[in-house]
């Protein structure tokens, strides 16, 4: 009876999802377009959209394109290098086979008849020449996008990205499910061929489908750090993982404690924080990777907005896994003035052709600032290895300026890659000139003077994306304080009291003698050509949204704007008007009355 019961259900439910849907009145959506997709969106605050995350789309759209490119590139390359291997291995059999062989006393290579060898069922595979195996044929990238809202990530992607697979679009939220089924049907074949959506936790569906994935998209109302195992664990060999984090006041040192719960790092409240919280999302994501002998590379690592997205590709090696701590750094921060230095976690030691893995020295710092006397703070472990890949950033910032009409935000994301383009890869975290000066209390010089009297010393300098007041510099504390001291002895300051860190620094000869003279390279080529880099947002109130559902209330003004907020409540205050009078109107009908 079981069985027959289970059978009725099951047609039952297939009937119910073989009913057409009700037929859409557009009266109570909104059709917002963005790129080349259109979504419904209902008046309620029922589904999730935040257009500010348009520079988000519009980046991992460029990414994914890169993506389908370099993959393509590799698959390509992987199948020349077989073809090679297994020419050469043919060549070498042939030339085996034609020298004669002797036996019995044959040189013909012949064997007795009487010493024939029995063929006990086996063909001599071994010494049949290799055939090349058959050419795999590349298949179009699987896409899962892990929390889809109201769709219209997945729908971009399967309509804007040539050579793009299938997407799927998962939800936990029945709201949503039909929306982004809603928007998929609205959007045409090509949204209805490619892309998927379901309802189900996205931890349990990825946790159920190991390396099926070439991209897997996270993009959550607040932390990743939940879904960041079974992430890693869903992603196919030399996938791309695109994660954002918007809890960036916990990133950030507001919350340390929080923070290391979460990511298993604690933040500095320094100047870098933004590019700290990026350094720690990739170390949480490494760690998470490390426990299925997989690691992580980054390609692309952004800082924009009110969040952070971070690009990496998943390799699987045992061997490669052991680089982990090598990569890792914790980080000192005096608290009296902008010092910061960085302990690795461990180190190798080459012996001949073997390496050992060993920890890394310290400490790196004494008990006491040597710059300033005060003591130190201790941050991290955070991702100290390169956050870009430079040729990838390249490729991706060419391909973006040659389809600038596909990016409704091309000015912001070109802006950003431009200047992402111009970092120093291999100098984890930056100075704050406005800070080096407030702790001395002086004017401060110009960036470009400043960074001439760096490049004058024989180190390199850039500027960062994160901040536009931001320096990279591979030079060390103390030449950087020595250039310090030497434009105050040009400009210099009041008296200040004797105890304060910029007196303790100022009160030391400088060893380095600073030359400001103008530097050939003192400005960027971004800045030569005077390509914008730093763009002001594009209209007020830029920032996130209210998570769906929440009802809009006069304290977000602060989000939202005060017109729409009034419009809302407004809005509100009417239908609580109208709602009574219906309700009065039923209960007066006598016919409603048994």
């Amino acid at each position: 009876m079981g069985s027959v019961e289970e059978t009725k259900a099951g047609e039952e439910e297939q009937q119910q999802s073989n009913k057409t849907p009700p037929p859409i009145d557009l009266n109570d959506y909104a059709i917002i377009k963005e790129g080349e997709a259109e979504i419904l969106m209902h008046a309620k605050n029922e589904v999730f959209y935040n257009k500010t995350q348009v520079n988000n789309r519009d980046m991992s759209i460029a990414v994914l394109r890169a993506f389908i490119s370099k993959r393509k590139e590799e698959h390509e390359a992987q199948l020349s290098k077989r073809t090679k291997k297994s020419s050469k291995v043919s060549e070498n059999h042939v030339s085996e086979s034609e020298t004669p062989v002797k036996i019995n006393g044959n040189s013909n290579g012949e064997i007795e008849p009487s010493e024939k060898i029995p063929d006990c069922g086996l063909n001599n595979e071994e010494d049949k020449p290799q055939e090349a195996k058959p050419q795999v044929e590349l298949k179009p990238p699987r896409v899962l996008e892990a929390l889809s809202a109201s769709g219209l990530r997945a729908i971009r992607y399967a309509r804007e990205i040539d050579g793009i697979g299938q997407v799927v679009a998962l939800d936990n939220d029945k709201a949503s499910v039909e929306a982004c089924r809603r928007n998929i049907k609205f959007n045409g074949s090509v949204a209805s061929a490619k892309v998927e959506s379901n309802l189900a936790d996205a931890r349990v569906y990825m946790l159920t489908h190991p390396k099926e994935f070439d991209v897997v998209d996270l993009d959550p109302y607040g932390s990743p750090s939940v879904f960041l195992d079974s992430a890693v664990q869903s992603i196919a060999d030399g996938g791309l993982l695109m994660c954002t984090a918007t809890d960036m006041a916990v990133l950030c040192g507001g919350n340390g404690e929080v923070c290391y719960s979460k990511y298993g790092s604690y933040p500095l409240r320094g100047k870098y924080c933004h590019e700290m919280a990026l350094r720690i999302v990739l170390a949480c994501i490494e760690s998470h990777a490390n426990r299925y002998k997989r690691y992580i590379v980054p390609v692309l690592s952004v800082q924009m907005d009110f969040y952070v997205r971070v690009f990496v590709r998943v390799y699987t090696s045992a061997s490669a896994m052991k680089n982990t701590p090598l990569k890792l750094s914790y980080v000192y921060q005096c608290v009296g003035c902008d010092s910061f230095h960085l302990q690795p976690i461990g180190r190798t030691v080459s012996k001949n052709t073997s390496v050992r893995y060993l920890p890394g020295f310290g400490p790196v710092v004494p008990q006491e600032c040597s710059d300033c006397g005060k003591k130190y703070n201790m941050g991290g472990p955070i991702w100290s290895a390169p956050i870009h890949d430079q040729d990838w950033v390249t490729s991706i910032l060419t391909e973006v300026k040659a389809m600038k009409n596909r990016y409704p935000a091309f000015d912001r994301i070109s802006a950003v890659l431009t200047t992402i383009s111009e970092e120093l890869p291999d100098v984890p975290l930056f100075l704050s000139l406005h800070n080096l000066c407030g702790t001395l209390k002086c004017t401060s010089p110009s960036a470009v003077i400043f960074r001439s009297a760096v490049i004058n010393a024989g180190y390199r300098i850039s500027g960062t994306h994160v901040n536009p007041l931001g320096l990279k510099s591979d030079a060390p504390m103390d030449v950087i304080w020595d250039i310090m001291r030497c434009w105050v002895k040009n400009h210099p300051v009041k008296a200040q009291s004797p105890d304060q860190s910029g007196s303790v620094i100022l009160a030391k000869e400088p060893v380095l003698q600073a030359n400001f003279a103008r530097a050939v390279a003192s400005l960027s080529k971004a800045q030569a050509k005077k390509v914008a880099r730093f763009l002001p947002n594009p209209e007020r109130h830029w920032g996130p949204k209210l998570r769906a559902g929440r009802t809009i209330t006069s304290k977000h003004v602060s989000l939202l704007g005060a017109d729409a907020v009034n419009g809302v409540l407004n809005n509100n205050e009417q239908e609580e008007v109208e709602e009574p009078q219906a309700k009065r109107i039923k209960t007066e009908d006598p016919t409603s009355i048994s």
